[in-house]
């Protein structure tokens, strides 16, 4: 691929350096609302090629939204190479690389072996940054390249002179480490693009031709001030932003990469423009999660990508859908029923279409095949013209039951639902029926759907437990009866403090010896000597007869008090022959305040 653009040659710029801060105040008023200047200046359309999306969901989208853990990233990061990196659509992810969980993560990544999404790094614009990329083996990293006045001048108190040396010097240093630099033009909306931003592009345009090596460029719309209009002047014109990289310093449409912002409801818009006029890379997140209004959100970038191409191939679109489950079951995201693509409601229509005529219907309301497309069927708004057939294709479409737990208009439970729906009418009412309205109905009338809180922690519990109490029972050996054969008993209490109580019993049921966390609960477990026989107990008899961990119900310890359930598991000798039982009492409580750190040890255990 050529260095430079094919159809003009870089034009001659150079740095001007501002003695104070150019802040474009008629453009920017600050104390009033943005202004778009337009300068009868209007360039054509030329669509990138190729056009292809960037990611990251695990940089900007986690400034936005609680961290995810390792596993998270992981299964994340497969979701979206099924999504759209088995063809390249989805090109690259951007990781943090700072603290210990950023490193696993993209361990845990790179460890898969994909082609795409490619795993970049990002960093702050000092040595020390780079050579922690340099150090974890990365080929591609971001780099902060604040290129506004508001930035140099106000933020970082430098002038434009130092910017510049500041920034060439850290890519230089990039390329003779080996490492291709793409360098965030921070704010690049409120920037002198003339008298800065060009000059800087083509200087690593030269650094680039010397190294043999490309040189990217991140243009990023930190305010979400960019406007999609070709007639608008710069900085704010996205048109005019591509094709001024492009044309006038020289840099490669495919080294070109757009992040924008949603502050002025323009976010993918400009996006989308951005492709149209010659840059290939659109950075974006999932469900368009980001600092302060959000991304461009990716999965509307696949979806505009297939509109501007054609190519239904590029994406596999039903995992959208996959995507937007797991964020709502495993994340507990909230998603707006109305958000396009995702939400629950997106493509049903408010005037309620009867379920007997869907197929009659169907293409009328709906923007696409969406079964076909999203692997989702067209819901439907709730009102008193629903019927009973309207309320029982809610439940089975909403709650995504299986074909053997659907049910039929017929069920008793649909009819009570229904008539507390026309009796809503009945007294006045004249708004259709929210999602969360339905939903309350359905766990009220059909509560066999929904698991209650108990059972939900009771899984939780289980999952967390498992792993530390099925390594704890591999690595015992029973010696005698006597708790100073059994040292390691006080040390498991203070490594996992959740536990308040442990035991262990022979194959016939005798208590071989026990530790207590809290000493004021000493005396009272005590009650239990050694050689107290356990055989008629539960914890007791469920491994001894699956040779399996058990986990109890939760019940209210006749101890302490506390919420607990008791965790067990068979401990075996040679010949696999279960030789005793470990025991574990754990308070729900304490447990649950360390999920998260059990989760993510359970992770590293698992590599």
């Amino acid at each position: 691929m050529p260095l430079l653009h094919p159809n003009r040659n870089p034009v001659s710029l150079s740095l001007v350096n501002a003695e104070k801060a150019e802040l474009f105040r008629d453009v920017f008023p600050y104390s009033k609302i943005s202004r778009v200047p337009f300068d009868g200046v209007y360039v054509e359309p030329r669509p990138a090629e190729p056009m292809f999306i960037t990611d990251t969901t695990f940089r900007d989208g986690q400034q936005a939204r609680p961290p995810y853990t390792v596993k998270q990233i992981l299964h994340i990061y497969d979701l979206l190479h099924e999504l759209g990196g088995r063809s390249g659509l989805i090109r690259a992810c951007e990781f943090f690389m700072y603290s210990d969980k950023d490193k696993k993560a993209i361990e845990a990544c790179r460890s898969r072996g994909y082609s795409f999404p490619a795993i970049t790094g990002w960093i702050r614009a000092t040595i020390d940054d780079l050579r922690m990329a340099k150090d974890m083996a990365f080929k591609e990293v971001g780099m902060l390249t604040s290129v506004s006045d508001y930035h140099i001048f106000m933020k970082l108190g430098w002038n434009r002179q130092k910017a510049l040396d500041e920034y060439l010097a850290l890519a230089a240093k990039a390329l003779e480490w080996g490492i291709v630099p793409r360098c965030h033009f921070e704010d690049v909306t409120r920037a002198d693009i003339q008298g800065f931003c060009l000059p800087l592009a083509a200087r690593l345009m030269d650094l680039s031709r010397q190294s043999g090596m490309p040189v990217k460029i991140r243009l990023c719309d930190t305010m979400g001030y960019a406007v999609p209009y070709p007639g608008a002047a710069l900085p704010r014109s996205v048109p005019r932003l591509v094709r001024a990289f492009t044309d006038e310093a020289g840099v490669p449409g495919e080294w070109l990469e757009w992040h924008g912002h949603n502050d002025f409801h323009k976010v993918l818009v400009n996006a989308s423009t951005a492709w149209l006029y010659g840059c290939s890379a659109v950075n974006s997140t999932l469900l368009g999660f980001g600092e302060r209004t959000g991304n461009s959100p990716l999965e509307a970038m696949v979806i505009e990508y297939i509109s501007f191409t054609g190519d239904d191939d590029a994406a596999n679109t039903q995992v959208i859908t996959t995507i937007v489950r797991y964020f709502e079951s495993e994340l507990d995201y909230r998603i707006p029923d109305n958000y396009p693509f995702a939400g629950k409601d997106f493509n049903a229509t408010s005037a309620g279409i009867h379920v007997d005529g869907l197929s009659k219907n169907e293409e009328i309301y709906n923007i696409f095949d969406t079964k076909t497309i999203l692997g989702r069927s067209v819901p439907i708004i709730i009102n008193d013209k629903s019927g009973r057939a309207g309320v029982a294709y809610w439940i089975n479409q909403t709650l995504n039951l299986s074909e053997e737990q659907q049910v039929c208009k017929t069920h008793p439970a649909v009819g009570m639902m229904h008539n507390r729906i026309l009796q809503s009418y009945e007294k006045g009412r004249s708004t259709s029926f929210s999602n969360k309205e339905i939903l309350t109905l359905a766990k009220q009338y059909m509560p066999e759907f929904f698991p209650s809180e108990f059972e939900r922690i009771r899984v939780v519990t289980k999952k967390l437990a498992a792993s530390v109490i099925a390594k704890l029972a591999g690595a015992i050996v029973i010696k005698g009866q006597g708790n100073e054969y059994y040292p390691w008993m006080a040390q498991f209490l203070n490594e996992y403090p959740f536990v308040q109580y442990i035991n262990l019993a022979d194959a016939s049921g005798k208590l071989l010896g026990s530790a207590v966390l809290d000493p004021q609960y000493k005396d009272l477990y005590e009650r239990l000597p050694l050689g107290f026989d356990f055989s008629a107990r539960e914890w007791f008899t469920a491994p001894m007869k699956t040779g399996k961990l058990h986990v109890t119900d939760i019940y209210q310890s006749s101890f302490t008090g506390k919420l607990i359930v008791s965790v067990s598991a068979p401990v075996t000798a040679d010949g696999d022959e279960i030789s005793g039982v470990i025991g574990v009492d754990i308070r729900l409580d304490e447990l649950l305040r360390r999920a998260e750190d059990l989760e993510e040890q359970n992770e590293d255990s698992g590599r």
